[in-house]
């Protein structure tokens, strides 16, 4: 799925979706997670009320959901690297505390997104459609919270660590995303330079 072309959304298309999915509010809060933390779709749909820590503003990636002969199972992450505790922003745990305490009867260690794969690339069709924003699949979901940090002017070791790639080779696959860093890197050589 990582090697196939990558698409993604700007934050502007992004939000442009998010507000096309906010008649569905399971849904929407699955699709912030996704887009604001950059974890895989199996992650998300492993998510359990005692992953969210809200005083420290974490989320702790350690498991993954899959339907294998109609029955719902949990496995181990993809990869080492992907058991990670990420920082969630503020807005983000404050939204997650609203979407759990809407959830009744809902116990630690339940699924908190008890819907398919199929039922989200279902809705992320009528999403885009109804934001008139292209479609993209749920993994660029991924891609475009990784562009998002590039935009933002972290390190490929810094996005590698939080989104639980195996190794740095992996985020590098997003050089191309990289080239407006280059520029700036070479004025501030510039400017260094030109202090001697």
């Amino acid at each position: 799925e990582e090697r196939k072309e990558m698409l993604f959304w700007t934050k502007a298309e992004y939000q442009k979706f998010a507000d096309a999915m906010m008649d569905k509010p399971m849904l929407y809060y699955a699709f912030e997670i996704l887009y604001w933390c950059g974890i895989r779709m199996g992650e998300l749909l492993a998510l359990t009320a005692e992953d969210f820590d809200f005083e420290r503003y974490t989320l702790t990636i350690n498991k993954s959901y899959q339907l294998l002969k109609g029955q719902d199972v949990i496995t181990e992450p993809k990869t080492s690297k992907s058991n990670r505790i990420i920082r969630i922003p503020r807005f983000l745990a404050e939204e997650m505390q609203d979407y759990l305490g809407m959830l009744y009867g809902v116990k630690k260690k339940d699924r908190i997104f008890t819907v398919t794969k199929s039922y989200l690339h279902h809705e992320m069709d009528r999403g885009s459609k109804a934001a008139g924003v292209k479609r993209i699949r749920i993994h660029d979901l991924r891609h475009s919270h990784i562009s998002l940090l590039i935009d933002m002017g972290f390190s490929a070791v810094a996005i590698a660590d939080r989104v639980g790639h195996e190794s740095i080779e992996i985020t590098y696959r997003y050089a191309h995303l990289f080239p407006s860093k280059q520029s700036e890197m070479a004025k501030k050589l510039d400017f260094e330079r030109s202090e001697l």
